[in-house]
């Protein structure tokens, strides 16, 4: 599955404007959840947007109460009519917490799939074994990973398994809730780049093969700023000064 460097991550975006903004700006890969109650607000911004429905990829997350085999059906098409759409470009299951079984999930997801519901299936917040079981019971490839991936928090063995298998990691809160900002290290090679911390962030993340990001961004500027990030590279040594930093900080722990 081909998912652009940057994409938009909605979780507390409450304005339909602000995801028109960013279709408009560039943005083609929108990320929403049934958690983050707001499937709505993104359907009304694609609606507001001057850009058509096929060249937007649009992802949703079923919540851990909606992930019985006999509730994946009825939440997709929940999801589905408060986003407005015939179907989704990508369905996660959001954790493999609450109602999900591999055996019951997976293969509803697999139904809701081949039913046109979605076009492709993904995974969220999983375990590198728990991957491997979900292998074992969907048909189709696992279309991609969302984790937290950031400069203070990165699984390398979920990564090695999203490059052995070919699937994108989809990283989310690339800027560590804000804390990249206060880092000296962080700080140091902006400033060396005449640019953000932010950029230096997105830009870390985006230097490893098979991620992408979904930083979230309300203003036109900062929309605009975490796409361009993408064409920040960093050198060797920037990217080394990063990986050093002795700092771990999970954002959403279990």
């Amino acid at each position: 599955m081909h998912l652009p460097p940057v994409g938009l991550g909605t979780m507390g975006i409450s304005d339909a404007s602000t995801v028109a903004t960013a279709i408009e700006v560039g943005y083609r890969h929108l990320d929403t959840a049934q958690i983050y109650e707001n499937e709505g607000v993104v359907g009304d911004g694609i609606a507001a947007a001057s850009v058509d429905r096929s060249e937007l990829l649009v992802a949703t997350k079923l919540w851990i109460d909606r992930l019985a085999g006999d509730d994946v059906r009825r939440g997709t098409e929940a999801s589905l009519d408060r986003l407005g759409l015939d179907a989704v470009d990508l369905l996660y299951v959001h954790r493999p917490r609450g109602d999900y079984e591999p055996g019951g999930t997976l293969p509803a997801l697999d139904a809701v799939r081949e039913d046109g519901l979605a076009t492709h299936v993904g995974l969220s917040n999983f375990e590198p074994e728990q991957l491997a079981t979900a292998r074992e019971h969907l048909d189709a490839p696992i279309a991609a990973h969302q984790v937290e991936f950031h400069p203070f928090f990165s699984r390398r063995e979920l990564l090695a398994d999203a490059q052995t298998h070919g699937y994108p990691l989809v990283a989310y809160s690339p800027l560590a809730g804000g804390a990249v900002f206060d880092d000296p290290t962080i700080t140091d090679i902006a400033t060396t780049h005449d640019t953000t911390p932010a950029a230096v962030s997105i830009a870390w993340v985006l230097a490893h093969d098979n991620v992408v990001t979904i930083p979230k961004a309300s203003s036109r500027e900062h929309l605009r700023a975490n796409r361009e990030a993408a064409e920040l590279d960093l050198d060797e040594s920037e990217i080394e000064r990063i990986d050093a930093i002795d700092r771990e900080q999970e954002l959403y722990p279990e």
